[in-house]
């Protein structure tokens, strides 16, 4: 029994690492996203996108990422002059091949047409599997809303 306890230990003294590795990575995938978006490059977003992918957003089914960027992100950035996140976390859990990340952010775009600024609260949840090439985003979904009015003095 000693024996199957050391190797149990030894076996997660071992595996630790590579799940801190693996948040990190993904991490890292989820934050190239995050710059594309600011860069207002939805192409440069794209290998980031598993083939398969699902998008869902504002509660809409979006379809994979071809269709989401086709009918949907490059219409919206060619409204907007900006795109800024900030106050950005994100939880990270490892499962075998996939990753969950739980996202929550605030961003602000500026309106081309007027340069009116669109502040808004937002969240969202990310499922990515490990493939050859690395983590793939392969369901993206997000939501977000007004942030409340400062109070007034």
């Amino acid at each position: 029994m000693r024996r199957v306890s050391m190797a149990l230990v030894m076996l997660a003294t071992i595996a630790a690492p590579a799940a801190a590795d693996d948040r990190s990575d993904v991490a890292a995938v989820l934050m190239k996203y995050q710059k594309a978006i600011e860069r207002l490059d939805a192409e440069g977003a794209s290998p980031l996108f598993a083939r398969d992918s699902r998008i869902l957003e504002q509660g809409g089914d979006e379809g994979d990422w071809s269709n989401y960027l086709t009918h949907h992100l490059k219409l919206e950035f060619d409204e907007f002059s900006a795109f800024k996140f900030s106050g950005y976390t994100v939880d990270i859990t490892i499962h075998g091949d996939l990753a969950v990340a739980s996202e929550r952010y605030r961003y602000d775009l500026v309106l081309k047409k007027d340069g009116s600024k669109v502040p808004r609260l937002g969240v969202a949840s990310a499922v990515l599997k490990r493939t050859p090439e690395g983590w793939k985003i392969i369901q993206h979904h997000s939501s977000s809303r007004k942030p409340p009015e400062p109070a007034k003095p």
